[in-house]
């Protein structure tokens, strides 16, 4: 509803205005009706209002003045229409000046007053609109230039527009915030949806500190986040420390989503400058998690902190396992899990003796991934680590959990030294050609043709410039498109053929790929007026 303040001098007038018609069917509420200009002045220094109807003779202050004064001191950016019992263009003009809507004469008649509010409506719609496209605009190009500090390729302009752009303090901190669950066999676009109502609760929760929340930081095709630079003075502006007012956050996410979320906070650096390097803390912990017990929120200092009084690193067995994990022996893979745990057993304190080790153990596994294929970068195998499937109801940190990732990345190796790409990727490109209406993943077909399903996935985009979601898709519009041309058929009937048994979602996937709608597609290439 537009609020609307009612101004003139005479009674009976402000009256006749409240009556003349129905305010609340045009999409108005009377927010005041008041007989002078003093009082429209104090009533806007505590209230919105989005216009202003009022009389342009009246004792004291005229409409004119009022205008010119709510103008100069920028109390209101409400609409004016005057109202005027003087046919005097000279009002007019000065009403004008003053970015004033309409100009009346009274009486007021009714289908005059209804075609001007319903101008100031359909106005106001306009002006919504364009505020909406310039925030959305402003709000890109902010998380573009946020992103680039956070990858560390930016310079002096990136940063001084964030600084600009967003309230900051000493003591930042990088969170990636995610729905914790696998995406895998989620329907396409149903996990963008959801990835959209994160960001939309995370927006509505920051309240003034949106702006803090980064919409799909990652671009990977199974991670579905938000990025979130969490500054000190949110907290503080709660009374909370940093960790209450997170696990508040946390509590919010969940319960407006009804689902379990993850946080993932990186790195305490001192100011946005150094925001990499939390950023990177923070992917380091995604790629770890599944090693630790499994919680809501992970800290990167507690996770890998290391104390004091130092702690042993158990490297005759560690060794051991990188050694079997390279030769891709799965008995030994076993046995030497199993001693690496019974050494840390040994020696106690296992969750800050385990999270060192483990974190030995990856970093090498990392260096061993490059040497077999140098074309494989360090962000894809952490990607591997993060993704590698375990049977549900293997506790995270168990030597079961170790031992079941040491033997999918001893196959991850082998697989990178035999280069299987090229067999594995025709076969594939036969199983979307023959079966492309088929409810076709990655996933099954890794399982498939014995493949890992994350090396499968680098594979395929190295070759073809797109995941594998994105390849079936333009297939599977390419043929749409096909049959557009050569058949009569309906535009569900298609959509089904295709594989898809959402028309709307078929449709919005047309246009994305083809520009247009199906119709349309088959109106243009066909000549059809």
């Amino acid at each position: 509803m537009l609020r609307v303040i009612l101004v003139d001098d005479e009674p009976f007038i402000l009256q006749g205005l409240k009556v003349l018609i129905d305010w609340e069917a045009e999409g108005y509420e009377i927010a005041a009706a008041l007989d002078n200009g003093e009082a429209v002045i104090e009533f806007l220094k505590e209230n919105q209002v989005d216009l202003i109807i009022t009389d342009i003779k009246m004792p004291g202050m005229t409409g004119i003045d009022l205008i010119r004064r709510i103008r100069q001191e920028n109390l209101s950016e409400a609409y004016f229409v005057i109202l005027s019992g003087y046919n005097d263009f000279t009002y007019a003009q000065q009403a004008i000046r003053y970015n004033c809507v309409d100009y009346i004469l009274k009486p007021v008649e009714k289908d005059g007053l209804l075609a001007i509010l319903r101008k100031i409506t359909h106005l106001s719609e306009s002006e919504r609109i364009d505020r909406q496209n310039h925030q959305r605009m402003e709000s890109a190009y902010l998380a573009r230039n946020m992103i680039a500090l956070l990858n560390g390729k930016y310079d002096e302009m990136n940063l001084e527009y964030v600084k600009n752009h967003l309230q900051l303090s000493e003591g930042i901190r990088y969170i990636d915030i995610e729905i914790s669950e696998s995406y895998d066999e989620w329907e396409d676009g149903a996990a963008r949806a959801l990835q959209r109502d994160l960001y939309s609760a995370c927006q509505e929760l920051l309240q003034e500190d949106r702006s803090h929340a980064i919409f799909d930081v990652s671009y990977k095709d199974k991670s579905f986040d938000i990025g979130f630079i969490f500054c000190d003075y949110m907290a503080a502006k709660m009374d909370m420390d940093e960790e209450d007012y997170l696990n508040r956050l946390h509590r919010e996410l969940e319960k407006r989503l009804k689902r379990p979320v993850c946080m993932l906070v990186g790195k305490r650096v001192q100011n946005i400058a150094a925001i990499s390097k939390s950023y990177g803390t923070s992917c380091i912990l995604k790629s770890l998690v599944a090693f630790y017990v499994k919680k809501n929120i992970y800290f990167y200092e507690q996770e890998v902190k290391v104390k004091q009084n130092g702690i042993i690193l158990c490297k005759n067995s560690l060794d051991d396992l990188i050694r079997a994990i390279e030769q891709d022996e799965k008995i030994q893979i076993r046995k030497s899990v199993d001693n690496l745990y019974e050494e840390i057993g040994n020696m106690g304190v296992a969750g800050d003796m385990l999270s060192l080790n483990i974190n030995y153990l990856l970093f090498q596994l990392i260096h061993l991934a490059m040497e077999q294929d140098n074309e494989v970068n360090q962000e894809e195998i952490l990607q591997f680590i993060s993704e590698s499937s375990f049977e549900e109801g293997i506790m995270r940190g168990s030597s079961v959990h170790l031992s079941r990732f040491a033997c999918e990345y001893a196959d991850y190796l082998a697989q990178l030294r035999k280069n299987v790409s090229r067999g594995v990727l025709m076969e594939i490109e036969r199983e979307v050609k023959e079966n492309y209406a088929e409810n076709l993943s990655l996933r099954d077909l890794s399982r498939k043709y014995y493949i890992n399903s994350s090396y499968l996935g680098q594979i395929f985009r190295k070759k073809y410039g797109q995941s594998f979601k994105d390849y079936l898709s333009h297939y599977r519009i390419d043929e749409a498109a096909g049959q557009l041309l050569k058949t009569d058929k309906k535009i569900g009937q298609i959509a089904e053929d295709v594989g898809y048994r959402d028309s709307d979602y078929f449709i919005r996937k047309f246009i994305e790929i083809k520009g247009c709608t199906p119709s349309k597609y088959r109106k243009i290439k066909l000549n059809i007026d």
